[in-house]
């Protein structure tokens, strides 16, 4: 199983700048750790909360990186694709190694109408870009006139090498999107194992009806290693007793790192070829040694 991480972007830092540098620390500790890839998340019109744009951000952590996977989630609805065709382009031509594309429809909120968009149009807004930006991505010039109305659209640099498309889904219809345009499916990090287990079997059954094989299966876990099992429950006990995210505390990943490598080891073996990792404490503190310890995991699942 391949160890990958998602770093928070929605930090409580005392200023814009220490929530910067936080960052790039916590990517030096993942290139450290031996961690197989890197991402950031997608969320607009946050303020009040400090939310650090996934193209920028990612840019500059490219060149603490190195030449593993990486990659950024955008919600495909809100971006136009002649515009992230061209980032991602730009993007992948910085980085010396692949480029992962995560994408989802996104959550109906209060995203859409901060763009003005209709949620009800989600996923034909998602099919349509992602058609468009594959095509440009192949040189081609593209004209549309569905959802996104296009002339003649062509951009450079496109990417030196295929750009991997992961789905993120969660219900029945969005799982079978996965399976049938992406490369690998991403499951939502609010999966009790029971969950988790039962989505894997849909998205490969899915798969085999659409003919589609070889395919990444990524499920988001978030976590925390800890010096111990003790230390670890101690210290993420208020946050988890708060309810944490909604999710099921079983969804969660605590714990020393061997307890934290047999969660990883069920998830393998309920059919998951990566987990992708977000620090569950918001201390910078907590955030790096967890993501160091992850070190430990990955040499224990190896």
């Amino acid at each position: 199983m391949r160890i990958g991480i998602s770093l928070t972007t929605a930090l409580r830092a005392p200023d814009a700048r220490t929530g910067a540098r936080w960052l790039v620390e916590r990517t030096v500790a993942a290139r450290e750790a031996g961690l197989d890839s890197l991402f950031v998340g997608d969320h607009h019109s946050t303020a009040p909360m400090m939310y650090y744009q996934n193209v920028p951000v990612l840019g500059r952590l490219l060149a603490e990186w190195g030449d593993r996977p990486a990659g950024a989630l955008f919600l495909l609805p809100l971006w136009h694709p002649v515009l992230l065709a061209e980032q991602i382009g730009t993007l992948a031509a910085m980085h010396d190694g692949p480029f992962i594309m995560q994408c989802a429809i996104g959550p109906d909120d209060n995203q859409f109408p901060a763009f003005g968009l209709n949620p009800r149009h989600r996923p034909s807004r998602f099919e349509e870009a992602l058609d468009i930006m594959r095509r440009l991505w192949d040189g081609e010039t593209v004209s549309s006139d569905g959802r996104w109305p296009i002339k003649d659209a062509r951009v450079a640099p496109v990417p030196p090498e295929r750009v991997q498309v992961w789905i993120g889904a969660v219900a029945s219809p969005a799982i079978d999107r996965a399976a049938r345009l992406g490369d690998g499916w991403l499951a939502a990090p609010s999966l009790t194992p029971a969950q988790a287990a039962a989505q894997s079997a849909e998205f490969i059954e899915r798969c085999q009806i659409h003919t589609q094989e070889s395919r990444t299966i990524a499920i988001r876990r978030d976590i925390y290693v800890g010096e111990s099992d003790e230390e670890a429950a101690e210290t993420t006990k208020a946050t988890v007793d708060g309810g944490y995210r909604g999710i099921d505390p079983s969804g969660l990943a605590i714990g020393s790192a061997e307890t934290v490598a047999r969660n990883f080891r069920e998830l393998e073996e309920a059919g998951y070829s990566d987990v992708i990792v977000r620090n569950l404490m918001p201390s910078q503190e907590h955030a790096v040694a967890s993501i160091r310890r992850l070190g430990e995991v990955r040499a224990s699942l190896a």
